[in-house]
């Protein structure tokens, strides 16, 4: 199992300083560094950013949304990039969800599942520049001859020439059929809010891993003492998820959670977040499911927990945290 550093997105005011903290991660060992994105900072100016004060360290979007830009201009960006880092780039998709994609981006979120795969396609037709570009699907058409055309799309050929005409795709899911759409055409998986102690609920969709795909799992790490301090700002982003990120009767994060086991729980948090009592909410977390996502406490106990991450099916744990300490605490135990 390899180390690598989720920086994510930033909230409020301006950046913290991720570059640094990716130097360091650099230094130790880890093997990539990753951003993502919701409806602020996005994923891909970051990893610019830190791609360009580094030299060895994979660079991974963890991840980009697929509604936020078409595929011609995300293969665009992950070709540039991959060229300027010298073929570091792990491009991370996923789809969001109805309310970021419908309330944010302005276009319908139907058939995800459909549109992934279409999206996928796409990209790795455009990295192969066997031809010019076309394409027709459900969703999406090159050249575009549809409503509003004023006729004219011609079929073009990427004019760059890629570094790497496969540039990995790990897609983030947490339904299963999308965890098995992941198995089936990406070389990756990112999962969120996954439990090395509970890997059944996902036995079916990951039946098939073919030699090679990766599971690049983002894992919230606290060093501290006290364990029930360390797991209070786990709590807090759960609860955020739980009842934030998500409508009341669609929200994939709740889903996957009550598939864990915590169904009652999680249902009486998302009712607690949603009436405003959000301090409420996080208290409500289950303990358990905190510590079980997560790494916390002192480093011996986080030594110990690492054990069983190492024998399940994750292959990269994306250390989830800003302390420099906790970077230290992982690449000891490792």
């Amino acid at each position: 199992m390899q180390l690598g550093l989720m920086v994510g997105y930033w909230q409020g005011g301006g950046p913290w300083d991720f570059v640094s903290l990716a130097q360091q991660a650099e230094s130790l060992g880890f093997e990539s560094v990753w951003t993502a994105e919701a409806y602020g900072s996005d994923a891909f100016s970051p990893l610019c950013w830190i791609g360009a004060q580094t030299s060895r360290i994979k660079l991974g979007t963890g991840v980009t949304q697929i509604s936020a830009r078409t595929p011609a201009c995300v293969a665009m960006t992950a070709a540039t990039i991959d060229h300027m880092s010298n073929g570091r780039l792990i491009l991370g998709i996923g789809v969001s969800g109805p309310q970021v994609v419908e309330g944010w981006y302005g276009v319908p979120f139907a058939k995800p599942f459909t549109r992934t795969r279409e999206f996928i396609e796409i990209l790795r037709q455009i990295w192969k520049r066997e031809g010019p570009v076309r394409y027709d699907g459900k969703y999406y058409q090159l050249p575009y001859n549809g409503p509003g055309s004023v006729g004219l799309g011609k079929p073009l050929k990427l004019i760059t020439h890629p570094l790497r005409e496969h540039i990995p795709i790990y897609l983030g899911a947490e339904g299963p059929k999308n965890v098995k759409l992941a198995t089936e055409i990406g070389d990756g998986w990112l999962p969120l809010f996954f439990s090395p102690y509970r890997t059944d609920v996902y036995a079916e969709s990951l039946a098939l891993i073919r030699p090679g795909f990766e599971v690049a799992c983002t894992v919230q790490v606290v060093v501290g003492d006290d364990v029930e301090s360390c797991l209070i700002p786990v709590k807090w982003m759960l609860a955020f998820y739980i009842g934030g990120m998500g409508a009341k009767d669609k929200n994939f994060h709740v889903n996957i959670m009550g598939r864990m086991g915590f169904e009652r729980e999680v249902a009486e948090v998302q009712r607690l977040f949603l009436e405003g009592k959000r301090a409420e909410a996080a208290d409500a977390v289950p303990n358990q499911l905190a510590d079980e996502i997560s790494l916390v406490g002192p480093p011996g106990r986080i030594r110990e927990r690492l054990d069983a991450w190492k024998k399940s099916p994750v292959t990269k744990l994306l250390a989830g945290t800003q302390d420099p300490n906790a970077l230290r605490a992982l690449a000891d135990a490792m």
